[in-house]
């Protein structure tokens, strides 16, 4: 297949929990009776407090299926601008935030297919609104709130915006915005080209592959930033990395590496990929694209049109 790349335009996997329901009523001494064989036709043994104890065990069992079955309501229709409510804000470095908003319902999930992305809005003081698109880092299917990584920049209104927001302070979002939707094994291979903040979109893609068993697509992250402590997601790709060791592979790339620095140099280049990719003859591979303009002009190009949220070319 043809050597492609796909463009995103941008803006720790929590684990999930699953309650455990009991199917059995509480524990007893052990009879006679509960070590024999059991019939095919049970009589009404139960009297009292047994049968109401056996009772509860088949409502709790019945009603907990019930619950993990059951669909979750979405937060986002596409259409409507949502106002989420900050709940906790973790400092990542000296310009980079995990900020988490969460929803009305803890019952709810975002709905956001993979790959998508979101938007964030709001108005300045005597200004227009401003409105960006961010990607979020927290795992889909986790109900109750969604989490933005996101690094201040000081032609940034937006990211500054966020970065000034405090606990129980709010900010509007709209979407999904889908990027590319992901099937399991459409590609044998993926490789994601990423700059700075790019790599929101490549952390989430990179996560819904890992989470699901029957996904076996190889992934290779090429990761440029300035400095060592601009890595964003170092640990949580580092997790998946030692996870998946014959499936997942990140080269990280700094423009000022420090002197004990044993990773790329410089810049992300067309001629550094060919050393850290497959030959395309080799596998059905894809390449996705996020970052600064320089790091498009260096591999992909600009997008097809100023329209256009996805452009994909062969090179």
């Amino acid at each position: 297949m043809m050597f492609s790349r796909q463009v995103f335009r941008c803006a720790r996997p929590l684990k999930q929990s699953f309650r455990k329901y009991s199917a059995e009523a509480p524990k007893a001494a052990p009879t006679p009776e509960a070590s024999a064989p059991k019939k095919s036709n049970l009589t009404p043994i139960y009297v009292g407090v047994g049968l109401a104890g056996a009772a509860a065990g088949i409502y709790r069992y019945t009603s907990g299926a019930d619950a993990e079955v059951k669909e979750r309501p979405k937060v986002f229709d596409g259409e409507n601008w949502v106002d989420l409510k900050v709940s906790q804000i973790e400092n990542l470095s000296h310009n980079t935030k995990r900020v988490r908003f969460e929803f009305e319902n803890p019952e709810a999930i975002g709905g956001l297919p993979v790959a998508s992305a979101l938007l964030t809005k709001f108005k300045p003081e005597g200004g227009k609104p401003v409105i960006r698109p961010y990607t979020p880092t927290s795992d889909e299917e986790v109900p109750g709130y969604l989490e933005l990584v996101v690094k201040a920049y000081p032609d940034g209104p937006m990211s500054q915006h966020i970065h000034s927001l405090n606990v129980d302070q709010r900010l509007s979002f709209k979407g999904p915005i889908v990027k590319y939707p992901w099937k399991a094994n459409m590609h044998d291979h993926i490789a994601l080209i990423a700059g700075g903040t790019g790599v929101t979109p490549m952390y989430q893609l990179a996560r819904h592959i890992f989470k699901n068993p029957n996904d076996k697509t190889k992934v290779t992250l090429v990761f440029g930033n300035v400095k060592e402590e601009d890595i964003l997601l170092k640990k949580e790709f580092e997790e998946l990395e030692n996870t998946y060791p014959q499936r997942f592979r990140a080269f990280y790339v700094l423009d000022e590496p420090p002197k004990e620095w044993t990773g790329g140099k410089g810049y992300i280049t067309k001629d550094l990929l060919k050393t850290v990719l497959p030959e395309p003859k080799e596998e059905n591979i894809k390449l996705f694209v996020c970052g600064p303009p320089g790091l498009y002009k260096a591999i992909s190009g600009g997008k097809v049109s100023p329209r256009t949220r996805v452009s994909s070319k062969v090179f």
